[in-house]
């Protein structure tokens, strides 16, 4: 009766699959089925840590092969009757290892080899095919002692006995299945690829190869850190997309999740024919949005550009950064230009002082002279509302009378610019007023404390003045010409619009493509600096419940480098993204490059080929569980084979990644 119930309970129980297993074994042995049995052999010795297995040519052939790194499960050589004691320990293969007969084998070799034997004898044939494996105890697999139905793993051994009293198999499909996906929570898990041991796919005669499905939990990526490292061309973007997709899909009714990709390569927002490759916007295009530089017919997207004129100190700055990338501050009116510093409009309108504030507005002012000249588009109704303060509205600057008479050089002066062509052109007045006539009273602000009086220009605005109107046989404007493609008059306020796209559960892809490196990192920063204040200030007041952000970095080496300390957003996202939901996925092909701060935090890897000791060893040091495994990295180039390592699977899992391909509706 007893044995009765408890085949009832172990009806359901994941490691029903074991007991089947060890069961079939022993009716193939009875019935001396041996080429259908799963057994490897038996222990020769025994560790917390490793064990030495002694197995045999017909038992290898048998199960199909055991090339390195496959998986072996080890039990008790007669199992318990209770079902609690129903376990098996996981073991992986490292290495052939000597046997005590390893001297007297070669020997024989050595001599069968000399004589030049054409063939061996049935005993001495025997006596060959015996060898032995090490391996690794990766954990034990056992029932839950709290959760019925449900299995435990543990990254150790409780206890081992004498050496000869285990029994050591191959495990089939369904064994493989519970090794792998039986930690991976049900609920909403994605398959990312089937289970490949080893890089050599010929099976053994009529022994073909086992297929194991992988699947991955979407959670395991929200609020954590996931790396992707190997040489270009490996799959590491696939992954990404897999991963991104397996978001999308796990959340279609919460719409919880926001992802912002910046798309260095514009391989996320564009479909890529030559390489069969879709994107993911094509896959999702109702979850997905994009912003580019450069609309492409294929791929809707909106615009991903600045408005210089109502964005003038972040203008100012990226053009400065544009001229000194491509190298054209050759004189010193260009880089007295560049380091003009110009005040955010929101930050002048708080000024208390009065005078300061309109020579702040005038600065900007000279500023749009110089954006004018050099030929970028404005909408002028809408900028002329942006400066109004007492002295200075519009595009009028609030020069002195006894100032533009001496400029214009006559009396019947033109009245005050409304628009910005006459902006531009009191501007040039000035300016040449002011190169022709440093000295003149008119340029010193008056006051009736003549110690108090100062220049009407300082170093700032005689740099803009300078470069808007310079010297017969200088550029001036027209080195700003280029970088009008970055400019739309029309551009809105995108920061908020990518924000509450990520809180309604959008995927926002940055197309950066074709951008200029300085745009990338601009717009990385920027819109990393506001998604972490977003998702800190709905914390800051209890608003931040069951919501995440997943951001994704492609060549991360320039982000977090290993040789200084990150920029501190991104060493912000690795060391407090967590605590505000910010997850962040980052592929770079040198894991050295990479800060070790992040590395040290990092939950998830996906870790396709690479050439160099010198990256397995970092990975190896910062990962311990990818110790027994950098040889088949170094050595392995197929693409899509990746070892893989997630919060959910508590050893290191070498997969053949699917290719991502759009959902069939």
């Amino acid at each position: 009766m007893r044995e009765f119930f408890d085949s009832v309970a172990m009806r359901r129980h994941p490691l029903r699959v074991l007991q089947e297993f060890l069961e079939r074994e022993q009716a193939n042995e009875k019935a001396r089925n041996y080429h259908e049995m799963r057994f490897v052999g038996y222990v020769l010795d025994i560790s917390y840590s490793t064990v030495t297995i002694i197995t045999s040519d017909p038992y290898k052939v048998a199960v199909g092969g055991i090339p390195r790194n496959s998986l072996l499960i080890m039990t008790p050589a007669k199992q318990e009757e209770k079902i609690a004691f129903h376990h098996f320990t996981l073991l992986r293969v490292l290495d052939a290892a000597p046997t005590p007969l390893s001297k007297e084998t070669q020997k024989t070799y050595f001599e069968l080899q000399k004589k030049s034997m054409p063939e061996l004898d049935v005993f001495t044939q025997a006596e060959l095919q015996w060898g032995a494996l090490n391996t690794e105890v990766l954990g034990m697999f056992y029932p839950h002692p709290e959760k019925q139905n449900a299995v435990e793993f543990s990254g150790d051994m409780n206890n081992f006995v004498s050496a000869h009293k285990y029994c050591v198999y191959a495990p089939d499909a369904a064994i493989l299945d519970l090794v792998i996906n039986s930690l991976v929570p049900e609920d909403r898990r994605f398959e990312i690829g089937t289970l490949r041991l080893t890089e050599c796919r010929l099976p053994l005669q009529n022994r073909p190869l086992l297929k194991v499905p992988v699947y991955i939990s979407p959670r395991d990526f929200l609020a954590s850190r996931t790396a992707m490292f190997g040489k270009t061309r490996l799959g590491k973007s696939n992954v990404v997309k897999l991963i991104a997709q397996s978001i999308l899909d796990s959340t279609e009714q919460e719409r919880n999740v926001g992802q912002l990709i910046f798309d260095i390569n514009g391989e996320y927002a564009n479909d890529n024919p030559q390489d069969d490759s879709k994107s993911l916007r094509s896959a999702n295009p109702h979850r997905c949005v994009v912003y580019a530089f450069t609309s492409k017919a294929a791929t809707p997207s909106r615009p991903l550009k600045l408005n210089f004129y109502e964005q003038p100190s972040t203008a100012l700055s990226i053009l400065a950064n544009l001229i000194s990338q491509d190298k054209r501050d050759t004189s010193d009116y260009i880089r007295r230009f560049m380091s003009v510093e110009l005040l955010p409009l929101e930050e002048i309108k708080q000024m208390d002082d009065i005078g300061e504030q309109v020579r702040a507005y005038r600065r900007i002012q000279m500023f749009w002279a110089v954006l004018k000249k050099a030929g970028f588009q404005v909408n002028e109704k809408q900028l002329s509302s942006l400066i109004a303060c007492s002295a200075a509205k519009g595009f009028d600057p609030g020069f002195s009378q006894r100032l533009r008479k001496a400029a214009y050089s006559r009396n019947d002066v033109p009245s005050e610019p409304r628009t910005l062509d006459e902006l531009l052109y009191e501007m040039e007045v000035i300016a040449r007023f002011r190169r022709n006539n440093s000295s003149a009273p008119e340029l010193i602000s008056q006051s009736s404390d003549k110690s108090k009086s100062k220049q009407i220009f300082d170093a700032h605005d005689v740099a803009l003045l300078e470069f808007l109107e310079p010297q017969q046989g200088r550029s001036g404007t027209a080195i700003l010409e280029p970088y009008r493609i970055y400019h739309d008059p029309q551009a809105g306020d995108f920061v908020k619009e990518i924000l509450n796209f990520l809180d309604e559960g959008q995927t926002v892809i940055i197309d950066l493509g074709n951008a200029h490196p300085v745009l990338l990192e601009y717009f990385s920063d920027l819109l990393s600096k506001e998604v972490f204040r977003h998702q800190v200030d709905k914390f800051s007041n209890d608003k931040l419940g069951n919501r995440y952000v997943q951001l994704y970095f492609e060549e991360a080496h320039n982000l977090f480098p290993r040789q200084k300390e990150p920029k501190d957003i991104y060493s912000r996202f690795a060391k407090e993204g967590a605590k505000y939901h910010i997850g962040v996925v980052y592929s770079t092909q040198s894991p050295s490059t990479i800060s070790g701060d992040l590395l040290a935090q990092t939950e998830n890897f996906f870790v396709a080929h690479m050439s160099s000791r010198e990256e397995v060893d970092v990975l190896a040091k910062m990962n311990v569980a990818y110790e027994s495994m950098k040889e088949d990295i170094l050595r392995t180039k197929t693409p899509g084979y990746i070892r893989m390592l997630t919060r959910s699977h508590r050893f290191v899992v070498p997969i053949q990644a699917l290719r991502f391909k759009p959902r069939k509706n």
